[in-house]
């Protein structure tokens, strides 16, 4: 089996060439996904409010952990998707099945962020 012509880098240089693939795909996820603006919108009032509540330092670290992996998991999910796009843009039962399975993931995430915020204000 080939390795990726694209490894190969190593060290320092594999960290900084890291960091710049990984900003490139935070603007092609902001570009290219609704749903990731919409929760980066949620996330950019979510958290200064998370540190302005009158809560433990552990609660807002839960409070503001809950919805960067709202994030995370959104991001993803749209590699899920770019992904079986990539394959084929034709309908199929197992390309439906998992971008349902990624969206259920956002789902799941969004859901924690209301139960982790809701134990940590009204306890």
């Amino acid at each position: 089996m080939e390795e990726s012509p694209y490894k190969g880098k190593t060290g320092l240089q594999r960290v900084w060439n890291a960091l710049f693939y990984s900003l490139e795909g935070l603007r092609a996820a902001f570009r290219h996904e609704d749903a990731f603006r919409q929760e980066v919108a949620l996330s950019l009032l979510l958290i200064p409010t998370a540190f302005f509540l009158p809560v433990s330092g552990t609660g807002k670290a839960l409070m503001v952990a809950s919805v960067l992996l709202v994030l995370i998991i959104e991001l993803i999910n749209s590699a899920i998707e770019a992904t079986v796009d990539r394959i084929s843009l034709d309908r199929h039962r197992l390309a439906k099945r998992a971008k349902d399975i990624g969206s259920a993931a956002v789902l799941v995430g969004l859901v924690n962020v209301i139960l982790v915020w809701s134990l940590v204000l009204f306890g």
